[in-house]
């Protein structure tokens, strides 16, 4: 059984997610393939050949590939699936965008999210936020599925590297053009692949508060901001810094959540962060019940404090 995983990267460099795929496909197949699509993307087929467990480096670079559309890299993913038992993506905007189309068009069920490979055939996922783990068990003899990247560890780079191939891209008019992005550039790490994630909540009570304390902490301890749905609701953070069930899924080895009451949304999306530290004024605050450490206190007390013993 050999599992194709669709290669998660921004045309420079390979996400962290990748690893973390290649660890949930170990369960499912004999071999694993990584295909790496794009334009110019050379040096993230080499980082994904030294991902230990990878067999092969399938390589389409073509300038239709370059913004990793869904149209095209779909029909690529639907030629080459003939050959695979199953197609694996992490749960990244990439993955979401590509392989519900892969599983249309296959006439398959695609499992999602899941944390955990129980059999090649069976799977875990989260449902109702969270409360509830869910077991799936597909019959289709082609599987499509998403993993969450942070309920697997990433499997290590090697010395040795998997043999690369270059595929073409089927030729065909595509409906689907990139028109233009606007990118969010920050010298942090990025928010699902930190290390250490400060989150701030609405008790921050503005967006020049959420920059003012959040942002000397998040530089000493060279961390992520993340926040709630209510501080970006509230319009203090922009949506892509959003974590919960309808935002992004982090599990950091830290997470310190400041000003957070803890909602079941918010909650959803980051408890599986190894260490929880949570700063909030109400000692009855929901936060309190999952955090690992908590301080209760005026953040804006507490915080520069923080920053002043860090130095």
């Amino acid at each position: 059984m050999t599992i194709l995983i669709l290669a998660d990267h921004d045309g420079h460099s390979l996400n962290d997610a990748t690893a973390r795929a290649v660890s949930a496909a170990r369960y499912m197949g004999d071999a694993i393939h990584i295909l790496v699509a794009g334009e110019n993307v050379g040096p993230v087929a080499q980082a994904a050949a030294h991902v230990s467990g990878v067999d092969k480096v399938l390589v389409a670079d073509d300038p239709t590939l370059a913004h990793l559309l869904a149209e095209p890299v779909a029909e690529l993913l639907i030629e080459l699936s003939k050959d695979y038992t199953a197609v694996i993506a992490a749960a990244t905007s990439i993955g979401k965008d590509i392989l519900p189309r892969v599983a249309a068009r296959r006439d398959v069920m695609q499992v999602s999210d899941i944390t955990r490979v129980i059999a090649a055939d069976t799977f875990e996922r989260p449902i109702y936020a969270g409360n509830a783990i869910e077991t799936v068990k597909s019959s289709d003899a082609f599987k499509v599925v998403t993993i969450r990247s942070s309920a697997f560890d990433a499997s290590p780079q090697t010395t040795t590297a998997a043999p690369e191939e270059n595929i073409s891209l089927p030729s065909k008019a595509w409906k689907a053009h990139f028109v233009s992005e606007e990118l969010t550039k920050s010298e942090r790490p990025e928010l699902t692949s930190a290390r250490i994630v400060i989150s701030g909540g609405r008790g921050l009570g503005s967006a020049q508060a959420f920059q003012t304390v959040l942002t000397p902490l998040a530089e000493r301890l060279h961390a992520a901001i993340g926040a709630s749905r209510a501080a970006v609701d509230a319009g203090y953070a922009p949506n892509d810094l959003q974590v919960g069930q309808t935002g992004k899924i982090v599990a950091p080895e830290l997470y310190l959540a400041i000003g957070i009451s803890g909602a079941i949304q918010h909650l959803a999306g980051m408890k599986d962060s190894k260490v929880i530290v949570a700063i909030n004024k109400d000692p009855d605050a929901p936060i309190f019940n999952v955090a690992d450490f908590g301080l209760v206190g005026d953040l804006f007390t507490v915080v520069p404090e923080l920053v002043n013993i860090l130095g």
